[in-house]
């Protein structure tokens, strides 16, 4: 990075530093408003360099980091090995939840269809498109053990590589110029100008290296990297969803999550102008806030992801009331394994049946006369059927955040 992008060190007695901030020309490229043409020039946020950077926590700071880190443990120990459907039940609670911050809001149906590859609309693709970046990157960080730029790159690519309009840039950083809020057309009124994108490589290598750090509590080093990689804001669409999946994959590299993704992202979305809030803090210096903000949003969405737990433990047996199916029947099978595939077609109950499609297709209609699943599309070729508890658990989940 050259020296006039290199960010600042903590002068004494301060934990962290703000952001700087440097004038840049501006030359409007678009046929926008005429205050965004007449633009001439604009300021950019300079984050810090932070790859060395001392973080010492208040002791407010550290009881809230070490309960959340409790939290977190205790979740993946319990329910991780139990209840084999619960890591992918909360993945796709984070990809939804984190695709509405980003205003994607694709109905619990929609939603059924896109993960079973039929048509479905753009915000429904776009959750399904998150859900499998979220996992690329965990799933990287706990296997590699280090989080690297390529990991970052290759989950962008995963989640944008189907975009018609950022298909083409998904997986590369951005060699624009982009802004937080304000006009579409120019950073005019924007809440955060990001550093040029010719100082973004630099700032990349500065955030890799502060991700291999050890030598700070596991909670802190995700909240303020999240925050910083935010800052950054490194692709041109896209950042807030990576950046919540990058502290899924500090928690599974540091050891705290290794089998469970936490829908932190949940807790964000129950209050977004106090996540937002935070992270602007972040930007002025006020690390703890973030800290401690990520902290106490870790801890409840733990507390709620164990009710979640609890309640579709307790499904599988009240499904069997219900329907009361004879053992070795296709409707048995599709029961024992329905957690684990809410949402099928003719083909998926099929290979989980282990029999004939005429009997599986008899126990998709037998599962949804006893009311166990909703048939989402009538189509004869392409009928979908999902257990809507387990996917409703989905809203619930965020609900109670929402209102605890």
């Amino acid at each position: 990075m050259t020296d006039e992008g290199a960010g600042r060190a903590a002068p004494a007695g301060v934990t962290w530093p703000p952001h700087g901030a440097e004038v840049r020309p501006w030359a409007s490229a678009s046929r926008g408003p005429r205050e965004d043409r007449m633009l001439r020039e604009i300021t950019v946020s300079l984050p810090p360099l932070i790859a060395d950077l001392a973080y010492v926590p208040s002791a407010e700071e550290a009881a809230d980091i070490e309960r959340a880190a409790v939290d977190i443990t205790r979740l993946d120990a319990v329910h991780g090995p139990v209840l084999s459907s619960f890591a992918t039940f909360l993945l796709r609670t984070e990809a939804v939840a984190s695709s509405r911050i980003e205003r994607h809001d694709a109905s619990l149906a929609d939603l059924a269809r896109a993960t079973i590859g039929m048509k479905a609309g753009k915000d429904a693709q776009v959750t399904v498109a998150a859900a499998r970046a979220v996992s690329r990157l965990v799933d990287a960080a706990g296997s590699a053990g280090v989080i690297e730029l390529e990991d970052l790159l290759a989950a962008h690519r995963t989640l944008l590589k189907d975009d018609p309009l950022d298909g083409p840039t998904a997986g590369s950083l951005r060699t624009v110029q982009n802004w937080i809020g304000g006009s579409d057309w120019s950073p005019r009124g924007a809440v955060h100008v990001p550093p040029p994108p010719e100082l973004v490589p630099g700032y990349m290598e500065d955030l890799i290296v502060f991700l291999g750090r050890e030598d700070l509590p596991a909670v802190a080093q995700a909240a303020i990297a999240h925050a910083q990689f935010e800052s950054i804001h490194p692709f041109t669409d896209g950042n807030g969803r990576i950046g919540r999946a990058l502290i899924g994959a500090v928690w599974r590299r540091r050891g705290l999550a290794p089998t469970l993704v936490v829908p932190v992202a949940s807790a964000m979305l129950a209050d977004t102008g106090e996540y937002f809030s935070r992270v602007n803090a972040y930007r002025a210096g006020q690390v703890a806030q973030f800290v401690r903000y990520l902290a106490t949003s870790a801890s409840a969405a733990a507390r709620e992801a164990r009710i979640s737990a609890d309640n579709l433990s307790e499904l599988p047996a009240a499904w069997r009331g219900e329907v009361r199916p004879r053992a070795g029947s296709a409707a048995a099978a599709i029961l024992d394994r329905l957690l684990d595939h809410p949402v099928l077609d003719g083909d998926l109950a099929r290979q989980v049946a282990g029999t004939s499609s005429a009997a599986a297709y008899e126990a998709l209609h037998r599962l949804t006369e006893a009311g166990v699943l909703s048939q989402l599309s009538t189509s004869q070729r392409h009928g979908v059927w999902a257990a809507t508890e387990v996917l409703g658990e989905i809203d619930d989940l965020t609900r109670r955040l929402r209102e605890g």
